[in-house]
C-alpha cells in the first residue's frame, strides 16, 4: 500500500472514531484543550520537532547534545508557558474547587515546594527553575481537569482527543512513514518509535491511553443502555489492540509488563466482587507490586527476566546504576530538581567505562533518579506522595469502584514503571496520570449517566453545580 492511500485511511478512521465517540448533549469547558495541547506534545514530540519533520525548522539537530539539557528549544518553552499561563487563569476562576481539593494534595504540595527549594543549590538554578515550572505545569493540568464542570467527561474528552490521534498515527508512521515512525541505533538496528522520538516514550504513550481506552471499553460493556454501544466497543476494542501491537512491536517490555498488570487490576476490580473489598484490593495491588520487585532486584529472579526477553543486567541499567552512582552528589538534598543529567557532569558520565553509557541521559530507575536530583528528603517525601496517594486511590475506590479502578490501575503501573524506567519527572505522561489518580479519578465513567456528571471525589460546591447544570438543560430544552 502506497504512503498516501494509507495515510487517507488512517484520517477517515481517526474520524470515523471521533464520530462514533460523539457524546451528545455533554458539555465541557473549551478549558480541556489546554491539558489535550499539553499532553499530546509530551506524549509524542515537542513542537520544534514536529515543525522539523514538516521542513519548517531543524528542531535541534544543530545544537551539542550537551547543550540541549541547558538552553532547550525557545519555541517549546514559549509553548510551554502560554499553556501554563493559560491553565493558571482557567484555574483562578475555580479557586473553591481547588480549596476543596487541598486536604488531599497536601503532600503532593509539599513535595513541589521542596522541589522549588531544591533549585536554590542547583549548578544551574535558572535551568533547574525553568524545568520547575515545568513540573508545576503537570499539576496545573491536572487541576483543569478535575475543577472542570463535568469533569469525568473531561477526563473522557482527554483519553479520546489524545488516543484516537497519537496510536493510530504511530501505526501509521511505523509501517507506512518508516522515516518518521523509525529510528536506528548506533549498532544499526531499527528501533521503532511512533509519534515520539524513542521506543520507551511510545510505550509510555500506550500505556496510559491503553489504560485509557481500556476504561472505555470496560464502562460501555457494563452499560447495556448506551446508544451505538456496539460501535462504541468495536472503537476502544480497536484501540486497546493497536496498543497491544505497539507495545509488542516497539518492545518496550516495561511499559507492556506495566499494562499487562494494570489491566489485570482495572478487569479485576471491575467485577462486583471486588467493589467492598479493600483487604482484597491491598494484597492485589501487593502481588503485583512484589511481583515486578522480585523479577528486577532479586537475583533469583532472573528467570523470570529471560522469560521476558531480559538478561539479569536489565539491558544494561546495571551498569548505568553503578555510573551514576559514582556521581551523585550531596546525599541529603541532591543536585537540584531536574539538575543531574546537566553539564559537566553529563560528560562525565558518558566517558565512563568507555563510553558504554554514551547519549543516556537517565538513570533508568525513577527512585535512583529522585536520589540524584533531590537527595534522601526528596525520596522520603515522594514516600509520603505515594502512601498518602494510595490512601486516596482506594477511597476513591470504594466510593466509586469503577471510577476507582482506573485510579488503582495508574497507581500500580507508576510504581512498578520506575522500578527500570524514570517516570516521577516532569512533562512524563504517566506522572500526570499518577498525580490525577492520588488526587481521586472523577466520579462515573459510563457515557449512559447513570449518576449526575458533576459527581466527583470532591465536595466542592457540588450543588451549585448541580443547578447550573440544571439550568442550563432546561434552558437548552426551551430554547430547542
Amino acid at each position: 500500500m502506497s504512503p498516501l492511500i494509507a495515510i487517507l485511511i488512517f484520517v477517515v478512521g481517526i474520524v470515523g472514531m471521533f464520530a462514533v465517540d460523539h457524546e451528545k448533549g455533554t458539555h465541557v469547558s473549551k478549558a480541556v484543550w489546554i491539558p489535550v495541547v499539553w499532553l499530546l506534545l509530551n506524549s509524542s514530540r515537542p513542537v520544534s520537532l514536529w515543525l522539523g519533520v514538516f521542513g519548517l525548522g531543524n528542531g535541534l539537530s544543530d545544537i551539542d547534545q550537551t547543550q540541549v539539557y541547558l538552553e532547550g528549544s525557545p519555541i517549546d518553552r514559549a509553548v510551554y508557558v502560554f499553556l501554563l499561563i493559560a491553565g493558571l487563569i482557567i484555574l483562578g476562576g475555580r479557586s473553591q474547587q481547588i480549596k476543596s481539593m487541598l486536604p488531599r494534595m497536601g503532600p503532593i504540595l509539599f513535595f513541589f515546594l521542596y522541589c522549588a527549594i531544591s533549585v536554590v543549590w542547583a549548578d544551574y538554578p535558572f535551568v533547574a527553575f525553568k524545568h520547575w515550572t515545568k513540573g508545576v505545569g503537570d499539576l496545573v493540568m491536572v487541576l483543569v481537569i478535575l475543577t472542570d464542570p463535568v469533569p469525568s467527561a473531561a477526563l473522557r474528552r482527554i483519553f479520546s482527543r489524545v488516543g484516537f490521534v497519537l496510536i493510530p498515527l504511530s501505526i501509521l508512521f511505523i509501517k507506512y512513514v518508516p522515516n518518521l515512525g523509525r529510528i536506528y541505533t548506533v549498532g544499526g538496528a531499527s528501533e521503532y518509535t511512533g509519534v515520539t522520538t524513542q521506543k520507551n516514550t511510545l510505550g509510555v504513550m500506550c500505556l496510559v491511553f491503553g489504560f485509557g481506552a481500556l476504561w472505555r471499553l470496560l464502562a460501555v460493556y457494563r452499560d447495556r443502555t448506551i446508544e451505538h454501544r456496539t460501535r462504541l466497543l468495536l472503537v476502544h476494542g480497536i484501540v486497546v489492540a493497536m496498543v497491544v501491537w505497539l507495545l509488542r512491536t516497539c518492545d518496550s517490555m516495561t511499559s507492556f509488563t506495566c499494562f499487562i498488570m494494570g489491566a489485570t487490576v482495572m478487569i479485576l476490580t471491575n467485577r462486583p466482587g471486588f467493589g467492598r473489598k479493600p483487604v482484597v484490593i491491598h494484597l492485589l495491588v501487593g502481588a503485583m507490586v512484589g511481583v515486578s520487585l522480585f523479577a528486577v532486584f532479586f537475583h533469583s529472579g532472573a528467570g523470570l527476566l529471560e522469560n521476558m526477553g531480559r538478561d539479569a543486567t536489565l539491558t544494561g541499567r546495571t551498569a548505568i546504576w553503578d555510573a551514576v552512582l559514582r556521581l551523585a552528589g550531596n546525599p541529603l538534598v541532591g543536585t537540584g530538581y531536574e539538575s543531574f543529567w546537566l553539564g559537566d557532569r553529563l560528560q562525565q558520565l558518558w566517558r565512563l567505562d568507555n563510553g558504554r553509557i554514551l547519549g543516556v541521559n537517565e538513570a533508568h530507575n525513577g527512585y535512583l533518579e529522585l536520589f540524584l536530583n533531590l537527595g534522601w528528603i526528596g525520596v522520603a517525601l515522594l514516600t509520603v506522595v505515594i502512601v498518602a496517594g494510595y490512601r486516596n486511590v482506594i477511597s476513591t475506590f470504594l466510593e466509586d469502584p469503577d471510577a476507582g479502578s482506573l485510579g488503582v490501575a495508574f497507581f500500580v503501573a507508576e510504581v512498578a514503571y520506575n522500578f527500570t524506567e524514570a517516570g516521577f519527572r516532569m512533562l512524563c505522561p504517566l506522572w500526570v496520570f499518577f498525580l490525577l489518580a492520588i488526587v481521586g479519578i472523577p466520579k462515573t465513567v459510563q457515557q449512559g449517566y447513570s449518576k449526575s456528571e458533576t459527581d466527583s471525589p470532591y465536595n466542592f460546591s457540588v450543588s451549585r453545580l448541580r443547578r447550573n447544570e440544571a439550568l442550563h438543560v432546561r434552558f437548552r430544552n426551551e430554547v430547542g
